[in-house]
């Protein structure tokens, strides 16, 4: 075993594009076209970077990006989102500045996770390496919701060159059209780099169409921002609208969508392609604005798309036709044969995957998505809990729905699993196979209710821990649904163990992966480096953390993942298995208290009624109630609408840098021997009538000392039931709920008068 060295972590997915042998046929006139609209903004070693100029008017001042030094245009989406696109041919270094004073200070998450970059800071300026094409979200952590504001990167492959010149060809120039898009049969439409369409494009009763190159369609629509009109099916009125069409391939599109529409529907149309797709949708009310949505039809193909919408991302339903009871209750046609691979999916508010709806009565088959990186899931509700899959099949909804697969999933920022809800036969095979979520729990339970079997979990993992039983997803089953099945392990096992358990930056840290025959292992140490073997050592750099938030308590916590790759037999195809932990490098230690004080189980509490919509400052309030509660509850006595405080302590188990992560609906804070761990957003309020607020999540570390520590914890009760959770992992301990035995205070006979 030797100590690694400090590599930059290599991505793997690239875009794919239809390329055109182009110089065999072009015109001179055409070949100066793609050079004018491709034109090289920097060399850096062999590296050749394209991007196009972006027209003044969709130019954002709120970043600043330059690739291998030089500057590169940002564009404005929509709401506080922005992109940047270009395309490299090697290695890049991308520098972000941000223009608001102090945007980086509380730290910066770049996604995918599981790619491991972490960039460096310097002021208002953030750095980092590509390696490869990647699609990219960058924000500050935890804050992905519609006001979020976010910066997605686009780094793909060189566009192809333009089709050759034919009647039904048509090359759209880099600058501003004013236009919808409404080929006919057998049209092809090439969008050049830098060509943004201001209109929609209109698939309607055509077949054989291809839209290709490089260019983006920003939709503008007149929807009440107030009401849902973007079911509608008509003519501009969504950024890509498709009525019985056939046979279409869309390749390097972007859709930008402004307006409370879906943002791409597709009705009773077949043999789609999407290939290099990228959408980002943002509307200030947060709803109704899907990403993708099938009404019928099927046998499509989406590839290395981006989705980022404020609705559900993928949605699936027979027909839709209004909200009066006659079109609710009409039945749909069929939905089948959807693949969805090598994507990167994201939304503020909903579902991942939402098919059925209350009432609605249609058939589907043979849904895969798989392969793909889910950065953002919705948070909240809407009749239904949001989940990575939402199936709403309520109030009589009627149909045969099978074979939904989810496989090879990596879950970042995410809410819950899976929730399926069926009041009528049947819905069957549904299988989750290779779900890793690498860092974040999940937030609130998984379901399954009603008419439901054949629900597999097949290798869903949380950090290092392999769901076995329905307490590991966390699920619960109602209403005659099937027991959910858990097959044993039949791959590669991704494990580790690393020691010391306590450390500090610079010191010397072992990694060994649990041994897998024939098996290849790469470590990604959440601090921009890489190693590759079963045991290697490493050292971390500093105390930031791998989201750079970690300095000011003296504890950074390190995303560490490992990856493990095996091939069994010389032509099976290669297995694979991930694990994650987060590890704490310690600089600044807090001393437990004194071990003689007198102490008895449980907290503290105090109650102070008021009607705050966030959590208030409790120090200029009076308590009216309090007691003593051997965990995180209090005695309102009748009130509704409270405050409260609990104060005591925690019993640490061992020296070392602990984690704690903080759960609650209406608002929440934890404090530890004074300093404040983690406090949750503010309240986000469920929608389509739902009761309460979303569960909101927080977490921060430590550097403690084995003992007793001061904890402070307050939560707001405003329209939300449920105390604040606290969950726990340490040297030796699993991400695990805080036991109410850690728990202690003074004795009553011990307090000083």
């Amino acid at each position: 075993m030797a100590e690694h060295d400090r590599r930059s972590p290599v991505l793997e997915w690239s875009g794919s594009h239809f390329f055109f042998p182009g110089s065999c046929f072009l015109s001179a006139l055409r070949l100066l076209l793609v050079l004018v609209l491709a034109v090289p903004v920097a060399a850096h070693a062999a590296t050749r970077i394209q991007a196009a100029a972006v027209p003044e008017e969709m130019r954002s001042t709120a970043f600043t990006v330059t690739v291998n030094g030089q500057k590169v245009d940002v564009a404005h989406a929509a709401a506080s989102y922005d992109w940047v696109s270009f395309d490299m041919t090697g290695p890049v270094e991308v520098a972000i500045t941000a223009a608001a004073p102090g945007f980086w200070d509380r730290g910066v998450d770049i996604e995918p996770w599981r790619l491991g970059l972490r960039p460096v800071r310097e002021g208002q300026t953030i750095r980092f390496r590509l390696a490869h094409a990647a699609k990219l979200s960058i924000s500050r952590p935890r804050d992905f919701l519609n006001n979020a504001a976010m910066l997605f990167l686009f780094a793909g492959t060189p566009p192809p060159a333009p089709p050759p010149a034919a009647p039904n060809v048509r090359i759209i120039a880099a600058g501003i059209h004013r236009e919808s898009l409404n080929p006919k049969s057998g049209d092809t439409i090439y969008l050049a780099p830098g060509a943004f369409v201001f209109g929609s494009l209109n698939l309607f009763n055509v077949g054989g169409v291809r839209i290709l190159g490089r260019g983006t369609i920003v939709y503008e629509g007149t929807q009440d921002p107030n009401s849902d009109e973007g079911w509608m099916q008509k003519p501009d009125w969504h950024c890509i609208a498709s009525l019985e069409a056939r046979n279409v391939q869309i390749d390097g599109l972007t859709c930008i969508v402004r307006a409370r529409t879906w943002s791409i529907q597709m009705k009773d149309s077949f043999d789609f392609t999407f290939d290099d797709l990228r959408v980002i949708g943002g509307n200030p009310e947060n709803a109704n604005q899907d990403g993708m949505d099938w009404l019928g039809g099927g046998d499509t193909i989406v590839r290395d798309a981006f989705i980022r919408s404020s609705d559900d991302d993928l949605a699936m339903e027979g027909n839709w036709d209004g909200y009066k009871d006659e079109d609710m209750l009409r039945p749909g046609k069929d939905v089948e044969n959807i693949l969805v691979e090598h994507s990167v999916l994201s939304t503020s508010i909903s579902n991942i995957v939402r098919s059925g709806w209350p009432r609605k009565t249609f058939n589907s088959k043979n849904f895969t998505l798989r392969d793909s990186d889910v950065l953002h899931a919705g948070i909240g509700a809407c009749g239904q809990t949001f989940g990575v899959l939402g199936f709403w099949g309520a109030n009589g909804a009627k149909g045969d729905h099978s074979s939904y697969t989810f496989e090879n999933l990596f879950l970042d920022n995410w809410y819950s699993l899976v929730q399926i809800e069926r009041t009528e036969p049947a819905l069957h095979g549904f299988t989750f196979r290779n779900v890793w979520a690498l860092d974040q729990p999940p937030l609130v339970d998984s379901t399954l209710t009603g008419q439901l079997t054949d629900v597999v979990f097949d290798n869903v993992k949380y950090g290092q821990t392999r769901a076995a039983s329905d307490a590991d997803v966390p699920l619960e089953t109602f209403g005659g649904a099937q027991a959910a099945k858990f097959p044993e392990s039949h791959g590669p096992v991704a494990a580790f163990r690393f020691e010391p358990p306590v450390f500090g930056p610079g010191q010397r840290v072992t990694f060994t992966a649990e041994e897998q025959a024939g098996a290849k292992y790469t470590w990604l140490f959440g601090d921009g480096t890489q190693a590759t073997g079963q045991s290697v050592s490493h050292r971390f750099p500093d105390v930031e953390g791998t989201e750079l938030d970690g300095a000011s308590s003296g504890a950074g916590r390190f995303r560490v993942l490992l990856h493990v790759e095996e091939k069994r037999g010389k032509h099976a195809e290669t297995q694979e298995d991930w694990a994650g932990q987060g590890v704490v490098a310690v600089a600044k230690w807090y001393e437990a208290a004194d071990g003689a004080a007198l102490t008895a189980p449980g907290l503290t509490w105090q109650v102070f009624p008021g009607t705050w919509t966030v959590l208030p400052d409790l120090t200029r309030e009076t308590a009216v109630f309090h007691g003593e509660s051997p965990n995180l509850h209090a005695d309102a006595q009748g009130y509704t609408r409270y405050a409260a405080a609990w104060d005591g302590f925690i019993d640490i188990p061992a020296d070392g840098g602990y984690t704690f992560h903080l759960l609650h609906r209406d608002g929440a804070r934890l404090a530890i021997d004074g300093v404040e761990v983690a406090r949750t957003g503010p309240p986000f309020a469920q929608v389509c009538g739902s009761p309460g607020n979303a569960m909101r999540y927080n977490r921060g570390s430590l550097g403690l000392r084995a003992g007793r520590h001061t904890l402070h914890v307050e939560g707001l009760h405003s329209v939300s039931q449920g105390a604040p959770q606290i969950l726990w992992e340490g040297p030796g301990l699993k991400l695990t709920a805080v036991p109410p035995a850690a728990y202690s205070h003074l004795r009553q006979d011990a307090v000083t008068p």
